[in-house]
């Protein structure tokens, strides 16, 4: 039987894994960073009405711009992240990865580079992969956090074209303060005299910060791009619609790299009908985070060493090296509780639940570390 070594597939993705989580049937799943609220009755019936008249006109093709989403997404930056933004500013695609990949596409490619401070989300340098980017890992303090004077070195160092920051991190949950964002900012594009390099903030998690966003930092400064998603706080992991903020020349030039209507008219109805619903929506994000600072405290009191998270999720340990935590990875999966083991040496992520799957998670966790005190003994 032809395995996928045996196609002409590219140099660069032989031997690669595609990325994925583990979608296990347990009663507490706490490992995607999901939002564990349903939508409201409410949003489901306008959905439904937004959705029942787009079908009407499945015949035609939709708006291959989506102007009235990308101007509903721009009221919402405006009114939540602090900074004025109008839809020539904003564009949105099928999720965040795929603005991710557009941006790739378009300033990125072969004979470019991208750098990343790892850990952090990995399909950042899958995404690098794919459109044949070449990909630089930066480094992180032993607290995930950025070391800026040592960031600025390896830009200067290595010249990229494309640096992400991710804040709120994936997997850390670690924000990233203004002045690194700006220094980092100044480090690409001096690295970059003859074009600049281009900046993007990843913040999926922007909602769930104890910070205020970092979009204002974009007026002035057009190779600076701020990315968003409406999986998360929005609750809507199943829709797919990720956007952008940047300036306009910055969405023009991710038009050159869209595939044509590649944002169908359910998903721009249904977008749209969210953005109807967002006080609602943004009062679920409320309940999240302090259960989010609850699992960060309790854990904490079991002696588990918790690094402080901006995000809908915790990382938790340290456990005895990277066998370690995957030994407790399976632990709490007997216990019925699915986490995420991300790789990151002695740890776990755990994304925050409602207040019930909280309290299983903590009553396995609890369990589990006694079973090792036991076998320690």
């Amino acid at each position: 039987m032809t395995g996928i070594d045996d196609l002409p597939i590219r140099d660069e993705l032989r031997g690669k894994s595609p990325y994925g989580a583990p979608q296990l049937d347990v009663p507490v799943r706490l490992n995607t960073n999901e939002n564990p609220y349903p939508l409201p009755e409410a949003l489901v019936a306008r959905i439904a009405e937004r959705v029942t008249e787009a079908a009407r006109h499945l015949n035609r093709y939709p708006d291959r711009d989506a102007v009235e989403l990308r101007t509903r997404l721009a009221d919402y930056l405006s009114r939540t992240a602090g900074h004025f933004v109008d839809h020539r500013q904003v564009w949105a695609a099928n999720g965040s990865n795929e603005v991710l990949q557009q941006l790739l596409q378009a300033f990125g490619g072969p004979g470019r580079t991208a750098l990343g401070f790892e850990p952090s989300y990995s399909m950042h340098a899958l995404l690098a992969r794919g459109t044949g980017t070449g990909w630089l890992s930066g480094p992180r303090d032993d607290d995930f956090t950025i070391d800026t004077e040592a960031a600025v070195r390896t830009i200067a160092e290595h010249r990229p074209d494309v640096v992400f920051v991710c804040s709120p991190n994936n997997p850390t949950g670690t924000a990233v303060s203004e002045e690194t964002v700006l220094a980092l900012h100044d480090a690409a594009q001096a690295a970059r005299p003859e074009h600049g390099a281009l900046v993007v903030v990843d913040e999926a998690y922007g909602e769930f910060s104890h910070h205020p966003s970092l979009l204002p930092l974009i007026e002035g400064r057009p190779r600076l791009v701020l990315s968003r998603t409406m999986s998360k706080a929005f609750g809507a992991a199943g829709l797919r619609l990720g956007y952008l903020a940047a300036a306009p020349a910055v969405v023009d030039a991710v038009q050159l790299v869209r595939l044509p209507y590649h944002l169908s008219a359910v998903t721009q109805a249904t977008a749209l009908a969210a953005l109807e619903h967002t006080d609602t929506l943004l009062g679920y994000v409320a309940q999240l985070k302090t259960e989010r600072d609850r699992l960060v405290s309790e854990l904490r009191a079991l002696g588990c060493e918790v690094t402080d998270s901006d995000a809908n999720f915790v990382q938790f340990g340290r456990f005895d090296g990277a066998a370690g935590s995957h030994a407790v990875w399976k632990a709490l999966l007997e216990h019925g509780v699915l986490v995420r083991d991300n790789g990151v040496p002695g740890r776990l992520r755990v994304t925050a639940g409602t207040p019930e799957e909280n309290d299983a998670f903590l009553d396995a966790v609890r369990a589990v570390l006694k079973e090792l005190k036991e076998k320690s003994d």
